[in-house]
């Protein structure tokens, strides 16, 4: 198995310089010593800027001038005349780039000047910073580069400007990936320094600004709160989401470009808030940047990284990122040297639980190896036959059939003591639930008789070649479809495997309906029900996944997935008048065999339309995000207490490490932005005609507010020629901000009991409607399991 986490280091200009100091052969250079050693001691690549300071003091005096004052108007027309020319042909010089050959970039992540500002306040700093940045992605492209980490945006106000420059590199680069470097919180919100932009050595030129930045990110929210020291109180949501809401406009700007990465930058100290870091978990995270500075030493002296940093880098293998660790040289901690930083990365990866759980036999994170964010479509278990290699992958879950064999030995202890039982496994496969059935058969030491039916006419081969070698007169095989067909006699026990990811979406309420008609009035159908279950998802992978193949179809048919890279966007209730219901919720049920169906003569149903379900789920978004998709799951109550189920919150003790089912997952075609603390309403049908079962699914998004009572319910007359503004019953007011923490909000108080007095007025809290979705999949139009 390859590994979850590569191990990068940084390259610095001064690296380079040491390099030339100590000399190198004829045919090397500083880089290919310097790469050289980076593999010997155990790094998989180097992370190297693509250009000196020579190029950064080129492009200041070119684009950052100075006023006529100080230095004359011949010199700014000068300058202006060599930056319109290297405007119109841009270009480097020798000693402006690091690297000029392609041996030199073989193992190279390249750094982009990160002193350039795409989203600057200055339209020139803007305009020339762009320029700058094309000119060095078209150059790391020329020595063939595969990826270049992007400057990290700094400005939310001109954040589109940013995501507009590099979805123009991606346009003019076909092959490269652009990894943008964000910190995951903003180190300015506890020593915010004054823009640089903003403050000069001398008084500067309006087409121009001062010296650009140094390389840490610096970000500017508006509207942020004064500073604070790091011993201050919980940082608002706006502090928290700024880093991830300036990504989301790049990434939607660029159109989701799977070439489009994160290099997350760990420099500053995480957020407690576990929320918020979740979020990070739906993104495609490709390079983790850890500089020395993030570790502390132990009591040994030893560099280790702080709990909460730990936590997330163990979840962040999810991703397989590149750590790139920077200063591991610099000798900030007393023990270890260099190696230890390396070494501390890879104990993180060995004890990661996701990492564990992968090289684990019998789980099902080893058993899904491959199959990680991918899209599968839902079998037609009625319209087609399955495959030998199908039965074979679903066969391979002990965890499915022990549970079954446990419910089958339970229902028949309670079954009374007759002389004899029937059961009958309706659609048998290659007999895996028959063989089940005769162990159950046996520990119980009742008398029974099993009939076994398939209308798989090449898995019947199998029965027959089965009950031939091991199953004999215990077993009689019946072929053919469950819902038109007849056995011998009434059974007692029928057992069937029909669930789906969803439950129903396999039509076993379809197939159970023609099946029930076998038993006996008390008889016993395991499983005796199902539910299915709804979670809102953020995935930018999967939304990819979804929307590759350009057509309506595949962004509204639900696929089979073993989720990875995605975040479920929902709270345990909350909501206003806390009306929303918990984190995954249910939908609707099934049960069987049900009493209350219309049947003819032969005991079939007349319509298929008992089988129709509709639900509107509430759910509370206590953090910012953007809902790609709905996460489907199923749990069954299989006999008694003995069940199956891929529910996150309860699939360990139910039905631990079962293999047979992944989640389904219902793709919206347009992504919905969630604010924190908003409300997200979602309505799902199941719904049939005489030839197909369809989904159909829609969400709609609220924000609560507080308004203002009537004037009726004020008690002074406020509707006169002076009334206020404000006082208008359709105006609403103390509108929590979309960025806040559900969590930081001030504690909701008890309502107090309103008082007779007249000039008392009192707001009543609701929810004002900030976006929906379209209908998916009306009509059946686009995915559909046939009957």
């Amino acid at each position: 198995m390859s590994p979850f986490a590569t191990l990068a280091t940084t390259i610095t200009h001064e690296d380079i310089q040491k390099a030339v100091a100590r000399g190198h052969g004829p045919n090397e250079t500083p880089v290919l010593t310097l790469s050289a050693e980076s593999r010997v001691k155990g790094y998989q690549s180097i992370c190297l800027p693509l250009t000196t300071a020579n190029w950064r003091e080129r492009w200041k005096n070119m684009c950052i001038m100075p006023s006529t004052g100080d230095g004359g108007n011949e010199e700014v027309i000068a300058a202006e005349k060599e930056a319109e020319a290297w405007r119109k042909s841009p270009s480097f010089l020798l000693d402006e780039v690091t690297m000029t050959r392609l041996d030199e970039a073989e193992i190279v992540v390249a750094m982009a000047s990160q002193w350039l500002q795409l989203d600057a306040t200055d339209d020139w700093v803007r305009h020339d910073s762009g320029v700058a940045l094309r000119q060095e992605v078209a150059y790391a492209s020329y020595l063939n580069i595969p990826t270049v980490i992007l400057p990290p945006p700094r400005n939310r106000s001109h954040v589109a400007s940013y995501g507009r420059i590099v979805n123009d590199c991606l346009k003019n680069v076909p092959y490269m990936q652009f990894s943008v470097r964000l910190p995951i919180y903003d180190p300015a919100v506890f020593q915010p320094k004054e823009s640089p932009l903003l403050k000069s050595d001398g008084d500067l030129s309006s087409s121009g600004a001062s010296t650009p930045p140094s390389s840490s990110p610096n970000i500017l929210i508006p509207g942020s709160s004064p500073p604070r020291s790091l011993r201050s109180s919980k940082a608002p949501e706006g502090e928290l989401n700024a880093t991830w809401e300036m990504w989301d406009v790049i990434r939607t700007l660029c159109d989701y470009n799977p070439r489009l990465t994160l290099t997350l930058d760990l420099t500053p100290p995480l957020p407690a808030n576990a929320g918020v870091l979740n979020r990070w978990a739906a993104e495609p995270v490709q390079h983790i940047f850890l500089p020395a500075s993030a570790f502390i030493a132990n009591v040994k002296g030893y560099p280790v990284l702080p709990k909460g940093t730990q936590a997330f880098i163990r979840q962040s293998m999810i991703h397989r990122p590149t750590f790139i660790l920077s200063g591991a040289t610099s000798g900030l901690h007393a023990m270890g040297g260099e190696s230890a930083y390396a070494q501390y990365v890879k104990h993180l990866e060995k004890s990661s639980p996701i990492v564990q759980a992968a090289k684990t036999n019998g789980t099902v994170e080893y058993f899904a190896q491959g199959y990680q964010d991918y899209l599968q479509n839902p079998l037609q278990p009625l319209m087609d036959n399955l495959q030998s290699i199908t039965y074979q992958t679903f066969e391979q879950d002990p965890v499915k059939y022990r549970n079954y064999e446990e419910a089958i030995y339970r229902a028949l202890l309670d079954w009374p003591d007759r002389e004899r039982i029937v059961i009958c496994v309706a659609g048998a496969g290659r007999g895996p639930l028959v063989a089940r059935s005769l162990k159950a058969i046996e520990k119980s030491g009742r008398q029974v008789f099993v009939y076994a039916l398939e209308k798989n006419p090449n898995a019947f081969v199998t029965l027959q070649a089965r009950k031939t070698r091991e199953w004999g007169s215990s077993v009689e095989l019946i072929f053919g479809d469950m819902r038109r067909i007849d056995i011998p006699e009434p059974v007692d026990i029928l057992v069937t495997e029909l669930l789906g990811s969803f439950g129903d979406n396999e039509l076993s309420p379809e197939c159970l309906d023609g099946a029930v008609r076998f038993l006996k009035p008390d008889g016993i159908s395991i499983p005796a029900s199902y539910t299915a279950h709804l979670a809102p998802l953020s995935s930018s992978k999967l939304y990819n996944a979804a929307r590759e193949n350009k057509d309506l179809k595949s962004m509204e048919t639900p696929y089979v997935v073993m989720f990875q890279n995605v975040k479920v966007l929902s709270g345990d209730s909350g909501g206003t008048g806390k009306r929303c219901g918990p984190k995954i919720q249910e939908c609707w049920e099934f049960e069987h065999p049900r009493k209350d169906v219309t049947v003819d003569e032969k005991g079939l149903p007349l319509t298929n339309s008992h089988n129709v379900r509709s639900a509107r789920l509430c759910f509370h978004i206590p953090h910012a995000g953007v809902m790609h998709g709905l996460a489907g799951y199923f749990e069954a109550v299989l006999y008694d207490d003995v069940g199956l189920s891929i529910h996150p919150h309860h699939k360990d003790y139910i039905s631990e490490d079962m293999l047979s089912w992944f989640p389904l997952f219902f793709p919206f075609r347009d992504p919905l932005y969630l604010p924190s603390n908003s409300e997200l309403q979602v309505s799902i049908w199941r719904l049939t005609n005489d030839r197909q079962v369809w989904y159909e699914w829609f969400a709609e998004s609220f924000l609560p507010v507080a308004s203002v009572p009537p004037p009726s319910e004020q008690g002074e007359d406020m509707s006169g020629p002076d009334a206020s503004f404000f006082s208008c019953t359709s105006t609403h007011f103390a509108v929590p901000s979309p960025v806040i923490d559900a969590i930081d909000v001030f504690p909701l108080t008890e309502p107090r009991p309103r008082q007779a007095s007249s000039d008392s007025a009192t707001a009543s809290s609701g929810v004002v409607k900030i976006g929906q979705t379209s209908l998916h999949n009306a009509g059946g139009r686009s995915s559909w399991i046939g009957l």
